[in-house]
């Protein structure tokens, strides 16, 4: 999507399709062929979605599964164009590391994960995943821990190097809503 686009509609969200599977069921009649895709919507500013549809063509699967991932849009807590805190998350097989990193040090992060972090729009974060290569579980992995992070007023009671920042960066709590 181009700039101008973005300009024009701010809140609409960018799409982008990461996996197309072609499915094949045998049948007493022959077989029986369908299509799934995982897809993820964002906005760059912190909300973000991922669905997966299923169609016996391409697009129609394409668009069940925007639907899909509008429906499911999370907001994302960003504090200077990174995660707020570390996090650890478990989904299925698949386990997700993701921290913080710099300003400046950019997306370190598998394909997929860099996929969802900048359609969120997050510019800075390091991460891992283990223990699974399948690129659905590992989606809805990184999306689970995007769910789990919390905003700057919790923090600073993790141990986190841009924790330690927003506690020294008045201007950062403002318009926060306190956590209890």
């Amino acid at each position: 999507m181009d700039n101008q686009n973005r300009e024009q509609d701010p809140n609409k969200l960018e799409e982008k399709v990461l996996l197309i599977r072609r499915i094949s069921k045998k049948t007493k009649g022959g077989n029986y062929i369908s299509f799934s895709a995982l897809v993820i919507v964002g906005d760059n500013k912190g909300k973000v979605g991922v669905g997966m549809g299923r169609s016996q063509e391409i697009p129609p699967a394409i668009k069940k599964a925007i639907a899909k991932a509008k429906k499911n849009t999370i907001n994302v807590p960003i504090y200077n164009s990174t995660i707020p805190h570390k996090i650890t998350t478990k989904f299925k097989a698949a386990k997700v590391f993701l921290k913080p990193s710099p300003e400046g040090s950019g997306l370190k992060v598998g394909n997929v994960a860099r996929a969802i972090l900048e359609l969120a729009g997050i510019k800075n974060a390091s991460g891992k995943i283990l223990k699974s290569k399948n690129k659905i579980v590992n989606t809805y992995a990184i999306f689970k821990a995007l769910s789990e992070l919390k905003p700057l007023k919790v923090a600073p009671l993790r141990s986190s190097h841009s924790a330690i920042r927003a506690t020294r960066d008045k201007k950062s709590f403002e318009g926060q809503e306190e956590i209890k």
